[in-house]
């Protein structure tokens, strides 16, 4: 049996698994195969591992000068917004994981292109606690949100952050509240009309690949899911003194269809539905896993969260580098485009902020509904 790609597609080492013929694949395709050498190399050029950096100056808007901010935003005008959660991961780790691991790609980021001379701009996480889906309610130690209350923040925040001229927009998520962020693009995106680049990305779905278990050539012995092997693992990479393994346990949660019904965490294998595309098919986690894992947490190892978190961070420089190709800072797509305004209207709104003739986003007519909710 061969493993020759067919066109579009370029073939591994790995039989059955094959990158496809682009900018993307290519990259992960070279993470995939690169020695454990280069992959601490790529990791040393972000600055990983690093400690959390939520109160040093410079890293993140809040926390660099005002001159800076506006001085850096004409070079890159893209905002990486860490989405996060407080949620009960297992007694072994903090309630804070999912918010420090965004938090530290995000910074990692910011240190690499900022070395480049081009600094991607950093918002503190507007979302410590986050919305969550049924089944995790009941949890101790996990804090859930209504997800209006969350989506209207973000919606909040996204507005403002355009308003400082920050009009091209990642969402890098850790959570398992993605429906709650979609929702938050396309409910900004109907009630504003403004022409900018707006992303959500569940960063561990975006190098899927790298979360593989051993059956299908990757490093892992069991399936990502919560709190177990995979997130440990990162844990014990990023911030090994918030671990305590002796606590880490390995559970299993119950579920009560035949496998294949439903995905796993990352969707490794397209089955017909995502994990949170449903509820009553599996056990709430108070009910199945109330230790707060599901999975092998005890089988985890720092150096296996080496490799997913080089994809992730050469896949989101490509994606800033394509956004900047294709609309340098200052730029935006065609307003009459991608929105139902006009460019004259909008011509005062996309001028520098506090430039001679510029006009603030709060003032601009809403089109069918109230400019603030």
């Amino acid at each position: 049996m061969t493993n020759e790609a067919p066109k579009g597609w370029l073939a591994t080492d790995q039989p059955g698994l094959m990158f496809e013929d682009n900018a993307i694949g290519r990259m992960k395709k070279e993470v995939w195969e690169a020695s454990d050498e280069q992959i601490d190399g790529i990791l040393t050029e972000y600055g990983l591992p690093s400690p959390v950096e939520w109160g040093k100056p410079g890293s993140y808007i809040q926390t660099t000068i005002r001159h800076q901010v506006v001085e850096e935003r004409r070079k890159n005008d893209i905002v990486i917004i860490p989405i996060g959660c407080t949620e009960l991961h297992g007694a072994h780790m903090a309630s804070g994981t999912d918010t420090l691991f965004v938090s530290m790609i995000a910074e990692g980021m910011r240190r690499f292109t900022k070395a480049m001379g081009y600094p991607v701009a950093v918002s503190l996480p507007p979302l410590m606690f986050g919305s969550h889906p049924y089944h995790h309610y009941g949890m101790a130690g996990t804090v859930p949100i209504h997800e209006d209350v969350s989506r209207e923040m973000l919606i909040d925040v996204m507005l403002g952050l355009w308003n400082d001229g920050f009009r091209k927009q990642i969402l890098l998520n850790n959570h398992g509240h993605l429906w709650m962020l979609e929702a938050t693009i396309q409910q900004f995106c109907k009630r504003y009309q403004l022409p900018g680049v707006y992303r959500v990305i569940d960063w561990h779905r975006a190098v899927r690949e790298f979360f593989y278990t051993e059956a299908r050539g990757g490093a892992w012995g069991s399936h990502f899911v919560h709190a177990e092997e995979a997130e440990t693992s990162l844990a014990l990479y990023l911030f090994p003194d918030m671990v305590d393994m002796a606590y880490a346990v390995n559970t299993e949660g119950k579920g009560y269809l035949p496998e294949g019904h439903f995905d796993k965490s990352v969707d490794p294998y397209g089955r017909p539905s995502r994990w949170s595309e449903g509820e009553g098919h599996f056990a709430i986690e108070i009910s199945a896993t109330p230790e707060g894992v599901v999975g092998n947490a005890a089988d985890a190892e720092a150096w296996k969260a080496k490799r997913p978190l080089a994809a992730i961070l050469r896949y989101l420089t490509l994606l800033v580098d394509d956004i900047l190709e294709v609309f340098p800072a200052g730029e935006v797509p065609p307003v009459e485009e991608v929105t139902l305004r006009t460019a004259e209207e909008m011509e005062p709104y996309l001028r520098e902020p506090m430039s001679e003739g510029w006009k603030s986003v709060y003032a601009l007519p809403a089109i069918g509904q109230r400019m603030v909710p």
